[in-house]
């Protein structure tokens, strides 16, 4: 099917990132094969390194091989909203540290695909034991 790219890697790319640049473009060639593509947070996330400018972010992600306009689905909104309840659960338990919700929504939408890939297992794994996920 596909494999769903995390912003991290993205941002990494797009800005030669000196620690992770070149271990997370590694990454996404090694993928691009299988296909790669973004939920549409990651989309919005990736605003901020465009400067706002969606033509060049357009062309970066073609030229990164990432399919960007993956439709989001009923299945990814369950699969969010039980993500988000697994969380609360355990961030009422101590046991999860606070993240934002657009790793949550990301995780979901990664849930029908090949898997995420991504440099920040810790985000993920709590909520979404059974996700495939591919580090750099």
């Amino acid at each position: 099917m596909a494999w769903v790219v995390d912003t991290c890697l993205l941002i990494d790319v797009a800005e030669a990132d000196p620690s992770f640049g070149v271990v997370s473009a590694t990454l996404l060639d090694s993928k691009r094969a299988d296909g790669l593509a973004i939920c549409p947070v990651t989309y919005t996330e990736l605003a901020r390194v465009f400067n706002g400018d969606a033509t060049a972010q357009n062309e970066f992600l073609r030229q990164a091989g990432v399919t960007w306009p993956a439709a989001w689905t009923l299945a990814d909104t369950l699969a969010a909203h039980a993500a988000w309840h697994r969380y609360v659960i355990g961030k009422l338990a101590g046991k999860v540290p606070e993240r934002p919700v657009a790793d949550v929504v990301i995780g979901a939408f990664a849930s029908r695909f090949d898997g995420l890939l991504t440099r920040n297992e810790a985000d993920f794994r709590p909520v979404f034991p059974g996700l495939k996920i591919v580090l750099p």
